[in-house]
Parts: C-alpha cells; structure tokens; sequence
C-alpha cells in the first residue's frame, strides 16, 4: 500500500488503461500526493500486472528496469514471483488458456463489467520446468516481444516526425491568408455498421471493431467474423482512417482517436461497427494531413466537449463535420503528402513484420509453456 509520507515524490501512474496485450500507452506523471483514489501500490521491477476487471481484454504488462516510480491501480492484480522466474511465470499468465480461465470464472454479478478476485492467482496451479528451461524459455518469448515493442516504438517516432511537421508547416507557419472552413466541407463521415450478437460467427468477412483502435494504433485483434447484413458504404480498405465514437476507459483516451487500419490479408472484407466512423477525403485535403488534424490536442479536446455519457462515452455524429480547421496552401499540402506518405509506408512495413512475429510467439507460447516443445 501507498506511503503518503513519501512526499514529493514524482510517479508515473497505470491505470488498466495504459496497458495492453503486455505494452504500455499512455500513463499519468504526478506527484505522489496527486495520485487519484485508485492508486494501489507502487511497483517493482519484475512485477506482472494483469487486470481483473473484464481479462479477455488482455489488460496485462511485465514491470521491467523502469526509470520512474510507478504507481498500479486498484483495477490491477500484481503478481510478484518468489520462486519461478518472473519472466516465465508472466508468460504462463498471459496465454490464451489462462485468460480463458480467469475470463470463466469472472463474477459478472459484483459490478457492471466480470471481474475476479486476485486470489484466484494466488491459488492457481502453475507448472514449470526447471529453472535453465525456464530463463530459456523466457528469452525466446521476450526477444520476439523485444523485437516487436522495437517496431512499435519506431513506428511512434514515425508518426511523432509526422506530428511535427505538421505543427511546423500547419499551426506555427499558418499563413493570415488561409481561411477557415468546417471538415464536413471537405470530408465525407460514414457511421459504421449496426448489427447484432446473432451475426458474429465464423465468416471471411470481419468487423472492424473499437477494440481495433488501441493507445498504440490499430490493432488486429479488435476484428470480430461477421455474417450479418451491411451497405457498400461500410466497407473499409487498408489505409482508410477511422474514428473511435465510443470509450470505455476512464481518461477517455480513445474516443476521438484516429487510426489507419490494416488488411494483413485474413479477411476478405472489413466492414466499420457503428463505434467507428469512417472518414475520407473528398476534396482538396489529402488523407495523410486529414489523419494528422485529427490526431491533434485540439481535435481531442474539441472531441471531448462533443462527448456525453458516463460510464459507456459516446463522441457526436456532428462532431466531425462541425469541426473547423484552417485551409493551408494546395502546394503546401501536395508536398506534406509525398513526406508523410513515405513515413506511412515504413510504418505499414513494420507492422506486417510484426504480424509476422505475433504468429510465431503465439504459435510458441502455448507449446513452450505446456512442455510440447522443450528447450535446453
């Protein structure tokens, strides 16, 4: 528990939030005594963190060398290894069998979302091989993690290098000659498609879901097999962008968020839920400076002031044609194209590649963790 006699002690907050599928997004840096009500415990190297609340959501991340003091949430459940290696035992934790089990036994009926007692980990049964197999193991699985976190990070500097540019050439550079225009002018917004529990079955077809837009990007995961009913205009191709109208977290941190999805060739259409919109250009704007605007503090916070609802936050339809911009220069915007186009390619490079390597960790992760492939 929290010792408020630390003072003035700066941390790095995680809420259920910040994490997901072992990475960590967004957190909070405050001072100790700002730390909300939610504030657990602080952290330590090699702590495993996984969230009780809704587990099939994959909320779970491996505490390792952090520079800051970080502080958990009460929505975690922290494990500290005594006597597997806790890189090991992290691994164990996370399988898709073990999720599943946490997931069964959830108790949907003690608040709004399932959830579970820690203590169900704590009294878990967890097989393990001797200790060399297990560090052994625990490297193969952390160096395709490695490699993976390494092209995430880079495709964040990709877009960063995105983010300034246009700050330079659109917000500190903007000419007293652009006008202003509202976006409905310039792009045309399509609510994704409604359907129902009765349509999600096996399927070549897949819904683009919220659960596709994470702190990261888009995420593959968020497809759902879809066989029910949609319009043409539902439809979504690799590289259009989309918008979160719906949030589920606490901060609020994917409702307005755009994202470019990604068709890595499993389906053979994608078709927008009605949490999305989808959002393309129809005249002068390109999509590489439409995916920029939005991605901006004052589109997010302009999103926020456009959003209603407590505990389930929905974003307005109006609230994207509504919005106002400036309308740079054609030329200027022509030659932020070419620049950010070339930055969209490496990031769309580095995601196959870690396509790639998800299916050979997920593929290993359960054979190494049953015994069905050892290592020595």
């Amino acid at each position: 528990t929290i010792n408020k006699n630390y003072g003035e002690l700066n941390i790095e907050y995680i809420d259920t939030s910040s994490v997901d599928k072992g990475h960590l997004g967004a957190t909070q840096k405050l001072k100790l005594e700002e730390a909300p009500s939610r504030a657990k415990r602080i952290l330590k190297d090699n702590d495993i963190l996984i969230s009780t609340v809704r587990p099939n959501l994959k909320h779970f991340f491996f505490v390792e060398k952090s520079k800051t003091t970080l502080i958990g949430s009460t929505g975690f459940a922290v494990i500290s290894s005594k006597k597997i290696n806790p890189r090991f035992l992290y691994y164990y934790l996370t399988t898709d069998k073990y999720t599943d089990f946490l997931s069964s036994i959830a108790d949907a009926h003690t608040s709004t979302y399932p959830s579970f007692n820690p203590n169900v980990i704590e009294n878990s049964f967890c097989p393990y091989p001797k200790e060399d197999e297990q560090k052994f193991i625990a490297k193969i699985l952390s160096d395709l993690d490695s490699k993976i976190e390494l092209n995430q990070q880079m495709n964040k500097s990709l877009e960063v290098i995105g983010q300034i540019l246009f700050k330079k050439w659109f917000v500190d550079e903007k000419k007293e000659d652009w006008k202003g225009g509202k976006l409905g002018d310039y792009v045309e917004s399509i609510s994704g498609c409604s359907y129902t529990s009765e349509g999600l079955e096996s399927s070549e077809n897949a819904l683009v879901t919220l659960k596709s837009i994470g702190i990261n990007g888009f995420k593959q995961e968020g497809f759902k097999e879809y066989t029910g009913d949609y319009n043409n205009k539902h439809l979504v191709q690799d590289g259009d962008i989309v918008v979160a109208h719906t949030d589920l977290t606490q901060n609020r941190i994917i409702l307005g968020k755009p994202v470019i999805v990604r068709d890595f060739g499993k389906y053979k259409k994608m078709i927008a839920s009605m949490d999305l919109s989808i959002v393309r250009p129809t005249k002068l704007i390109n999509k590489s400076y439409l995916f920029y605007l939005l991605n901006t503090d004052v589109f997010h916070g302009y999103a926020q002031g456009c959003a209603n609802g407590t505990t389930v936050i929905h974003l307005s339809r109006k609230a994207i044609p509504e919005f106002s911009f400036l309308i740079p220069d054609e030329k200027l915007l022509e030659k932020f194209k070419i620049l950010s186009d070339n930055l969209f390619n490496q990031i769309r490079i580095n995601d196959l590649q870690n396509q790639t390597l998800s299916k050979i960790r997920d593929a290993l992760l359960p054979k190494l963790m049953s015994g069905e492939i050892r290592v020595r």
